[in-house]
């Protein structure tokens, strides 16, 4: 006769060591929420634990974002941690800590302030440099069409000028019926030439992108070349087209590395910039900034006025609730390093950089597209014979991946896309050391890819003799 009994099930004991407990003895559920309750140490040893699969930070090298941080930054992260930044009212000193952000970063791009005055900058932070991208492309779209309307003219057809961007200018042009004309890029070029311009531009052109620090090569586009062209159209068709400088990366590396570059509030066909604060502003995921010109370049229809958080409060950003720790790791790291810290921080990655790509120049099948020198600390390149390597960039990354390196291969866009390159970005946390052990595994990834090529063959054949 058999036995049948039926299991009763256990109530979990907090003591219980995490892996022999009821949680550890099943797979963590994916679409139902569980009916009970399990202790803190169980549920965190568990995620923990599967977090583990995820890359390690340390060795993206693909990614532009901080990956490291001072342990006073996890503190202030954590002490604001229910701060919501939209409300203003119930936040007081954290949205004054964001106006001083604003402020920072008008005066370090060179924003025109009145004579002795210590009046507010116009901007705000944002989720994130593409939301703050969107705003300034909102603020071109608004003024050229209160333009149009004020001339009478038709205000249907608006276009948006840049050479390759990041697919936030895409989203901006579908998500806000702007035609986005993607100039290509010419060969040996590594981002929009200002001669370019002048075969797109018309009359329904709200302004022109131009990228400091373009997203596949790392370089600065020309944006005083470009702004000198846009007086020439100007004088020529009587259009006056404003640029927006996309600055996600180099906006806060350009003032402490490259000072002689003029591509800010300097020109006066600049209107508006956006960064990422947590990019090379080096704060923690989740920050980006926007800045104006002056006040009337963001027009007042897209400024909304909040009353029931407390008080009248104007906002203007996309996203509504977020965090305020990430506006607060940024103005710690502004007071923290200074403008000389910065500088010494980017220097030591341009450095790095540098160092990294005299390396893979000697490797032998690469050419370099930019040698981290004159815009981002960072490296591209391309192989120098794709058909003859025996290998591609793809194959190379893979071999990286088996020791934790993650390297980016992609191709070019508009016109480029045969050519496959990859890029190395050399982040505050990236070490001389770290880059040593990179260049190694490439090395060693290189002779496992091209040992049965017929190149090899030969080589070893003469090496025998």
């Amino acid at each position: 006769m058999a036995l049948h009994m039926t299991r009763t099930p256990r109530t979990e004991d907090a003591t219980v060591d995490v892996f022999a407990s009821v949680l550890s003895e099943h797979v963590l559920p994916k679409y139902r929420m569980p009916d009970g309750h399990t202790p803190a140490p169980a549920v965190y040893s568990m995620i923990h634990n599967e977090l583990l699969l995820d890359g390690n930070a340390a060795q993206n090298l693909a990614t532009f974002c901080t990956t490291w941080s001072e342990d006073e930054v996890h503190r202030l992260m954590n002490e604001c941690i229910d701060k919501n930044m939209i409300d203003k009212d119930e936040y007081p000193q954290t949205a004054e800590i964001e106006s001083r952000c604003v402020n920072i970063l008008a005066d370090l791009w060179h924003a025109p302030r009145a004579v002795g005055a210590e009046a507010a900058a116009t901007g705000c932070s944002t989720t994130g440099s593409s939301e703050a991208a969107m705003l300034g492309g909102l603020a071109l779209k608004w003024r050229w069409r209160e333009a149009r309307r004020a001339a009478g003219q038709s205000a249907d057809r608006p276009n948006l000028l840049c050479g390759p961007v990041q697919v936030c200018w895409e989203k901006f042009a579908r998500y806000f019926d702007v035609e986005l004309r993607q100039i290509p890029l010419e060969p040996g070029a590594t981002g929009l030439r200002a001669h370019q311009i002048a075969m797109y531009a018309d009359e329904n052109t709200i302004g022109v992108v131009a990228i400091l620090g373009v997203t596949y090569t790392c370089d600065y586009e020309p944006v005083a070349e470009i702004a000198e062209a846009l007086d020439r159209i100007q004088a020529e068709h009587g259009w006056d087209i404003p640029i927006h400088v996309d600055a996600a990366s180099g906006g806060l590396v350009a003032p402490f590395l490259h000072p002689e570059v003029v591509w800010d509030f300097r020109l006066d066909r600049v209107v508006s910039v956006n960064t990422s604060g947590h990019k090379y502003g080096l704060a923690p995921l989740g920050v980006g900034w926007v800045v104006w010109r002056s006040a009337d370049r963001l027009p007042e229809d897209l400024v909304f006025k909040v009353s029931y958080l407390g008080g009248d409060m104007p906002t203007f950003a996309l996203n509504f609730s977020r965090p305020g720790g990430e506006i607060i790791a940024q103005y710690y790291l502004f007071l923290r390093l200074g403008r000389e810290g910065y500088r010494r921080v980017h220097q030591a990655c341009a450095d790095t950089a540098r160092h990294l790509a005299g390396q893979i120049a000697a490797m032998g099948p690469f050419t370099l597209l930019y040698d981290g020198q004159g815009a981002l600390p960072a490296v591209s390149y391309t192989l120098t014979d794709p058909e003859g390597a025996g290998f591609s960039l793809y194959d190379l990354s893979d071999q990286l991946r088996m020791r934790g390196w993650q390297v980016p291969s992609y191709p070019l866009p508009a016109d480029r896309e045969t050519t496959v390159i990859q890029r190395i970005l050399i982040r505050h946390g990236i070490s001389r050391d770290q880059t040593a052990l990179l260049a190694a595994d490439m090395r060693r990834a290189l002779a496992h890819l091209t040992a049965g090529s017929p190149a090899a063959a030969a080589e070893r054949t003469a090496f025998h003799h």
